[in-house]
């Protein structure tokens, strides 16, 4: 979609096949395409990206499920890179967004302009209006820029002067941030942080994917090997790979040990602040796409747990004392997890 396209309100179509889902046994649905199309994408990534596997099925599991992404690492390590090649494995639209101090909303979602023939505003979309938005460095931004997001994340609409303009699906946000550099950012507000399904925390490579690295592109200075990536899902696919992964089976007992561990982050002593009902929910949805994109159609305690970190690592706060005494947000969260009791 255009950045300078006249974007015209629409109303949400109403969800005909919610008594039709309800009707289906979950525990027949099959979940292969879901599997099927995980690997045709990461097939096409890893062309050009060594390593990097569980960030590649933590991406597949947000889009899979709605949900929008955090990356966080240091320069250099393929987080823009990688969002880019998972646009381009998606028949879609794709923008990118630079965050800068300067940035204002309205270079986000749009502003109205003044039509000199009709003598009326027109409203001209911003980058924000595509399917596939990169959003880099996005804590170089103010609060107020980033206030700009709450809506559209939340609700995959914007408003502007009192109209409602709806976002096309998939609608799916990747921001990347670097956590070493202090100067000239700005701390992403608890509340945009919520947003997220994930905050997904890149590491270095290891030395044999780092040889991996320059074995590859020794003879590639231009970037011709990210060319080669091509498009492998269609938005249709990837609507049905949710309504699918929506009948993954989960157990009552599961469902009770999600509401466990989440309750203990709002009663830990080296917790300033739990995670909400939303990491919850986020809990429940994820797992049930890792089971569907290992050829499952019901969840174990094991999908939970893997998703248990980076759905909860950017919603809780450790207490001053804690971090003082170089605590790591992981080290609470692991032994939160370790605590509650495995359902049987």
């Amino acid at each position: 979609m255009s950045e300078n396209e006249e974007i015209i309100p629409e109303q949400p179509e109403a969800d005909n096949g919610a008594a039709e889902h309800s009707s289906v046994d979950d525990r027949q649905v099959d979940v292969a395409p879901v599997m099927l199309r995980a690997e045709r994408v990461k097939a096409q990534i890893s062309r050009v990206i060594v390593g990097q596997e569980e960030m590649l099925d933590q991406l597949l599991i947000a889009l899979f499920t709605g949900g929008h992404v955090l990356l966080e690492g240091v320069p250099g390590i393929a987080k823009t890179l990688t969002a880019k090649l998972l646009a381009r494995t998606i028949d879609t639209g794709f923008s990118r967004i630079q965050f800068t101090p300067d940035l204002m909303p309205a270079d986000v979602v749009g502003t109205p302009v003044f039509n000199m023939k009709t003598s009326d505003f027109n409203f001209k979309s911003g980058p924000i209006f595509s399917n596939v938005v990169l959003i880099d460095e996005i804590n170089r931004a103010p609060a107020k820029t980033q206030a700009a997001l709450f809506e559209v994340m939340e609700e995959k609409q914007v408003t502007v002067d009192g109209t409602t303009y709806f976002m096309e699906a998939p609608f799916f946000v990747i921001a990347t941030q670097n956590p070493i550099e202090q100067e000239g950012t700005y701390k992403l507000p608890e509340a945009q942080l919520d947003r997220f399904l994930f905050k997904i925390i890149l590491e270095y490579p290891s030395l044999e994917e780092e040889q991996s690295i320059l074995r590859r592109f020794k003879n590639d200075f231009s970037g011709v090997l990210r060319e080669t990536v091509e498009p492998v899902i269609t938005p249709a696919e990837i609507a049905d790979s949710q309504r699918l992964i929506e009948q993954v089976y989960i157990r009552e007992e599961l469902l009770d040990y999600i509401a466990a561990i989440v309750h203990s982050t709002r009663n830990n002593a080296d917790l300033f602040l739990g995670a909400s009902p939303r990491a919850s929910l986020a809990l429940m949805k994820t797992a049930k796409a890792v089971a569907a994109m290992a050829g499952r159609n019901f969840v174990t305690p094991d999908d939970i747990r893997y998703v248990s970190f980076p759905a909860l690592n950017h919603r809780v706060i450790l207490t001053p004392e804690r971090e003082m005494e170089g605590y790591t947000t992981r080290e609470v969260l692991d032994e939160i997890v370790k605590k509650i009791e495995v359902p049987r």
